[in-house]
C-alpha cells in the first residue's frame, strides 16, 4: 500500500509542471491596427511584422504572447499588466494602458505592447487567453489555434 501511494504521489507531482513565463518586453510598435488585441506568434517571421525585435526567443522551444494596445497619435501612453491568473482552460490578464500625465505630445500613430515568452511546453489548443481591465471590462480575446 505505501509503495502505491508513493507512486500515485510521484504521478500527481509530476503532473504539477511550473511553467515559467518571461515578460520579454514592453514598448511601442508602429505596426497599426484597430483596438486592442492579443497574438500568439509561432516564429520570428510573425514577431518581426509587428515591428517586435526579440533575439534572445528560440522558436523551437517557445512562443510569444502579444499584448498590443492603441493606436495612439499622442506620446506617453505605457501598460500596465496587474496580473496574471493561469487556469488549465483559460489565462486571464488585467492591464490597462496609462495616458501620459501632462496629455503628451502629437505624434504618428503607434500602438504600446507587452510581448511574453512561454515554454512550448505549455502551448495547448484550445486555451483561451482573455484581457480585461481591472473593472473587468474586457479588452481583447484570443483561443490558442
Amino acid at each position: 500500500m505505501k509503495r502505491l501511494s508513493a507512486l500515485l504521489l510521484l504521478l500527481v507531482l509530476v503532473g504539477c509542471r511550473d511553467v515559467r513565463v518571461r515578460t520579454y518586453g514592453e514598448g511601442l510598435t508602429n505596426t497599426l491596427g484597430h483596438g486592442d488585441r492579443i497574438a500568439i506568434i509561432r516564429n520570428r517571421a510573425q514577431l518581426q511584422r509587428y515591428g517586435i525585435r526579440a533575439p534572445d526567443v528560440r522558436f523551437r522551444s517557445e512562443f510569444c504572447v502579444v499584448l498590443l494596445m492603441g493606436p495612439h497619435d499622442r506620446s506617453g501612453f505605457r501598460q500596465i499588466i496587474e496580473s496574471i491568473d493561469a487556469g488549465l482552460r483559460h489565462v486571464r490578464v488585467v492591464a490597462f494602458e496609462q495616458p501620459p500625465a501632462d496629455g503628451g505630445e502629437p505624434t504618428r500613430p503607434y500602438r504600446t505592447y507587452t510581448l511574453w515568452v512561454v515554454p512550448g511546453t505549455a502551448y495547448r489548443r484550445g486555451i483561451q487567453v482573455v484581457v480585461v481591465t481591472p473593472e473587468d471590462r474586457q479588452i481583447a480575446e484570443t483561443v490558442l489555434p
